[in-house]
């Protein structure tokens, strides 16, 4: 069953949001206790078996190093801004994919605060520019002859 969200195109881009696993958002875990981390992402693959045309690709990651912050999350695809998520739940796993869907119609995956899902407007803990291979082009200044 394809979620419909307003202004997002049926067909967009893929975009990979990675999941910590290993987040215990801040507790200390017991023997045989599954950490937070890994309850997100498995929320996040329930939620996006619902949505099969989801641009949305599911991948683990194990620590990303912001541990203080709660559950971490980030969203990455070619030639945009990527974005670190944290103080995340598993509630929220729902509006993780309609955020991933904004970002993957966005050019440059800029999704303003006010067009996230509300559960989701103050999580962004950091962002890393476009992955680029190709060194920017200088033109050398023109010089009088």
């Amino acid at each position: 069953m394809r979620v419909s969200i307003p202004g997002v195109p049926r067909l967009a881009e893929p975009v990979l949001l990675h999941v910590c696993i290993t987040c215990r958002a801040g507790l200390d875990l017991r023997e045989g206790e599954v950490p937070e981390g890994q309850r997100l992402h498995d929320a996040v693959a329930e939620a996006l078996a619902a949505r099969p045309d989801s641009p949305v690709r599911l991948r683990p990651a194990t620590c990303m190093a912001s541990c203080e912050q709660g559950c971490a999350a980030a969203l990455a695809a070619p030639g945009k801004w990527q974005y670190l998520l944290g103080r995340l739940l598993p509630e929220q796993a729902g509006d993780l994919l309609d955020y991933g869907a904004l970002f993957a119609a966005s050019r440059t995956g800029v999704v303003m605060p006010s067009k996230r899902p509300a559960s989701l407007k103050s999580v962004v803990l950091g962002r890393v520019p476009p992955f680029a291979l190709a060194e920017p082009t200088q033109t050398a200044p023109e010089t009088a002859a």
